[in-house]
């Protein structure tokens, strides 16, 4: 395998966790019209993280990548996570 061919791998791996940590980021900012929060970015990275670890565990736990119950757990996870950590404001 072609070092660009893993890299196209890995982004295809974790682009569904990279897609809900975006949503789920940016949906709260539309309803705070105009204020920035501090650490917005640790909570992008940590959603991401989060949600890229789901993705891990459901590789580890399923033996192959792109199991239904992986990106609902993936969803669940990252949904609590993101509730979490606006809920502290």
């Amino acid at each position: 395998m072609t070092p660009l061919a893993f890299l196209g791998h890995m982004a295809g791996f974790v682009a569904p966790a990279v897609f809900m940590a975006l949503v789920l980021w940016t949906v709260p900012r539309f309803r705070r019209a105009g204020r920035a929060a501090q650490g917005a970015g640790l909570e992008a990275f940590m959603l991401v993280v989060a949600g890229v670890v789901v993705l891990l565990a459901g590789l580890v736990f399923f033996g192959r990548d792109g199991k239904m119950a992986t990106y609902a757990a993936l969803v669940a996870v990252q949904g609590t996570l993101a509730w979490w950590l606006h809920r502290k404001r």
